[in-house]
């Protein structure tokens, strides 16, 4: 193989782990945490496959109303050799800063973000909006659009998701983090309709997840949907009908023949 294509993607490609009170755990449709494995394990594992960036979670955090494990993203960021994402549980600027501090690049805000949109202003303000990622969580409506979700999935506070857009935009965020609650952990595809709904109406940076099937799928998000990044859990944590656990990355060589057979047609 050619070393070319050995060590970088054409786009960035995200693992994006949960972590639920410290053990690294995958859910479906937000629900139904299932254990994976060592976290500190799974991210020197993700050192060796040499991923662009890596996201983790805390999925509880919020819920249990704690705040960042900090000890626990210390350790983190001591062990990544890769660009590192923290969220779960962040609520204040001094939280935020405490995080860049211990040398995570980006922090993912979604709560407190969207229940309150001065906290990206000001996280955009003493941290720089390249390290402010907002995580829009949404779930499609039975019969046609899309409901915005804070807290795990668990509380709808918008039935306007391109309102919600340009709010977080307006607010400073650098990124934005696009997560299709229905298709989590399904590894049935992405939601490309939701995808190209909010890319065409954000300037911003947009991390496309939920439900990613490989790399065609992948390759689709970014080529044809307008995703600038793409993220994934299932996807780089299971294997086979059965959903054995064996940590993966897609190699950057078939991502490449996927963009090279898409730009034939």
């Amino acid at each position: 193989m050619s070393d070319q294509y050995t060590s970088f993607n054409p786009f960035r490609v995200i693992p994006c782990l949960q972590v639920d009170r410290g053990r690294l755990v995958k859910t479906t449709g937000y629900r139904n945490p299932s254990y994976v494995g060592d976290l500190i394990n799974s991210l020197r594992i993700f050192n060796e496959k040499e991923v662009d960036e890596i996201a983790v979670v805390d999925i509880s955090a919020t819920r249990e109303q704690r705040g960042p494990d900090f000890d626990l993203i210390n350790e983190m960021s001591s062990e990544c050799f890769m660009p590192l994402a923290y969220g779960g549980g962040v609520r204040s600027i001094s939280e935020i800063e405490r995080i860049i501090q211990l040398g995570v690049e980006k922090v993912i805000l979604n709560t407190a973000a969207l229940e309150n949109l001065d906290l990206v202003r000001a996280a955009a303000a003493s941290v720089g909006s390249q390290s402010v990622v907002v995580s829009v969580d949404v779930k499609k409506r039975w019969m046609s659009g899309y409901d915005v979700f804070t807290r795990s999935g668990t509380n709808r506070i918008s039935r306007d998701l391109l309102g919600t857009i340009d709010a977080v935009t307006k607010a400073g965020a650098g990124e934005l983090l696009l997560n299709a609650i229905d298709k989590d952990g399904t590894m049935n595809g992405y939601d490309h309709t939701l995808i190209k709904a909010v890319t065409d109406r954000t300037t911003l940076p947009v991390i496309a997840a939920g439900g990613a099937s490989g790399p065609a799928d992948l390759v689709q998000a970014v080529e044809h949907s307008g995703a600038s990044a793409v993220a994934a859990g299932a996807l780089f944590v299971f294997r086979g009908p059965h959903r054995a656990v064996l940590l993966s990355y897609p190699d950057a060589l078939d991502i490449h023949n996927h963009l090279s057979s898409t730009k034939r047609k």
